[in-house]
């Protein structure tokens, strides 16, 4: 689990995933035969095709199917917007928060030269002095302040608008699952580097499809670098990783918990966003079956994912998303069975084995 602590713990908000991408790129090297950035920053990699002894393929077939995985690097979090003449920040949110999850949060400013530890409060009364209505009131967003613990020169020299924030949580295993921020969605940049890795390291690596693994930018605001990477890559089959609802916990009606916890990975049949192509779907049973795999169908409400705008582009791609289940999802305490984990690692695997 060491990659995803490393991957969790590097902060990359949508529209400032660098970091993230500079991490990928070290920990892949040597997995992909061409690695590039397009102009939204998507970080496109591709591992040509590597056939095994098998009959020759007509003229018609002479292209290898080309698979392009989506999993977006973005993190919910938020972005400095005022700072004001006492020194403390004010921001605006990058993606969707449950504000009841915000209060008293240790943040991390990234600041151009170095990173700022801060705490994150909402303005108003402490409760001691606070009124019986005060307390009853949810803050918004808006009501939030950051404070450096600097003086507000020190602040204003070191902080410009724009910077990027994002809430301070520990990696922690707790029982069978894994715990942090951000698993959402670098469960699913895990899920990609892992599968290629045991693909390559399978029957001497070989597979008949090119793949082309895009780690997308800027999901969270409206799934913006997948649609742009997929004009550019122009695949013949697009999947999308990504987490899912796993609400099987108290105060939820069982028919409204999309996933539960260590029945495996997700099949998304549908979600506010996107219908997964069935032919795709009824293959990724078929091979889960087939191969022992934990798997569940799973149908979400409200929601969407980057298969949403890979679908759409150009004349449109068959599409369809593997969702890992993931309970308390765009909170900072988001938990991952680990069978459910390794569940996605090896059912994405073995499609890429066979596909082509």
């Amino acid at each position: 689990m060491d990659l995803l602590e490393r991957l969790t713990q590097t902060s990359a908000v949508a529209g400032r995933e660098h970091r993230l991408r500079q991490l990928i790129l070290q920990e892949t090297k040597g997995l992909f035969d061409e690695t590039r950035v397009d102009n939204m920053g998507s970080l496109i990699c591709v591992r040509k095709a590597r056939p095994g002894k098998r009959p020759a393929r007509s003229k018609k077939q002479d292209k290898p199917l080309r698979v392009m995985l989506a999993a977006h690097m973005d993190q919910i979090g938020f972005l400095v917007r005022h700072i004001d003449d006492s020194g403390f920040l004010r921001v605006q949110n990058v993606g969707g928060f449950d504000c009841r999850n915000l209060f008293a949060r240790l943040v991390t400013v990234c600041t151009e030269k170095a990173d700022l530890p801060g705490v994150m409060n909402p303005a108003g009364k402490p409760v001691h002095i606070a009124s019986e209505e005060d307390k009853k009131r949810v803050p918004e967003i808006a009501d939030l302040s950051i404070d450096l613990g600097l003086p507000p020169k020190e602040v204003q020299k070191r902080v410009k608008i724009g910077d990027m924030v994002t809430i301070k949580a520990p990696f922690t295993r707790v029982g069978d699952t894994v715990v942090a921020q951000a698993m959402d969605n670098r469960v699913a940049c895990w899920v990609a580097i892992r599968a290629i890795q045991k693909l390559a390291a399978k029957k001497n690596g070989t597979h008949n499809c090119e793949i082309y693994c895009v780690f997308t930018v800027q999901e969270e605001v409206g799934c913006r670098g997948a649609g742009t990477a997929s004009f550019g890559v122009e695949p013949d089959v697009a999947i999308s990783l990504d987490t899912t609802l796993c609400v099987d916990t108290p105060g939820v009606p069982d028919d409204m918990r999309v996933t539960k916890q260590a029945q495996g990975a997700g099949l998304m049949v549908m979600d506010s966003s996107m219908i997964s192509d069935v032919g795709l779907l009824e293959e990724f049973e078929r091979l889960a079956k087939k191969h022992r795999i934990k798997h569940q169908r799973s149908v979400l409400g409200r929601g969407g994912n980057d298969g949403s705008t890979m679908q759409r582009a150009a004349d449109g791609r068959k599409t369809f998303a593997l969702v890992c289940p993931t309970r308390y999802i765009h909170t900072v305490t988001e938990m991952v069975h680990l069978d459910d984990l390794h569940a996605c690692r090896d059912l994405l695997a073995v499609y890429l084995g066979q596909a082509g």
